[in-house]
Order: C-alpha cells, then structure tokens, then sequence
C-alpha cells in the first residue's frame, strides 16, 4: 500500500485547497496583529502558529489528494 494513497476526489481536494488558504491567511493576519499589538513571543504565539500549521496541512492533503481522516477509517461528507 502507498504511502499517501489518494483518498479523495476533485470536489474535496478543492474543499481542503480552500480551507487551507483561508486558514494560512487567518494565521498570517492574526500573527501581524499580535506583532503589531506587541505581544511577547511565547505561550500565545502558538495561536497564530497552529493556525498556519493547520492550513498548511490542508493545502498539503489538496495537493496530494489524501485524507488523514479518511486515511484513519473515517468517512467524511466530502
């Protein structure tokens, strides 16, 4: 078995491609208004942080067309 078999079809790879950007580019915002703000790096920086993380994986399985929840044995409505 592939490592990353593809798992989803055109319709969900575009869910997750939009997803992702939409969550890469809240991060972004969110990180600039915490520079901006001044806060501290630490313990609230991983807001800002796990959210571009969190895109940036959805964007990775919209390019790779695999699903880690459907790769788990869930399934899911798209």
């Amino acid at each position: 078995m592939a490592l990353f078999e593809c798992n989803i079809d055109a319709r969900g790879k575009a869910v997750r491609l939009k997803l992702g950007i939409m969550g890469v580019v809240t991060g972004l915002v969110l990180a600039t208004v915490f520079y901006l703000a001044g806060i501290d790096m630490g313990i609230p920086w991983l807001i800002p942080l796990g959210i571009i993380g969190g895109g940036a994986f959805s964007i990775f399985e919209s390019w790779t067309g695999w699903c880690v929840v459907r790769a788990l044995g869930f399934r899911t409505p798209l």
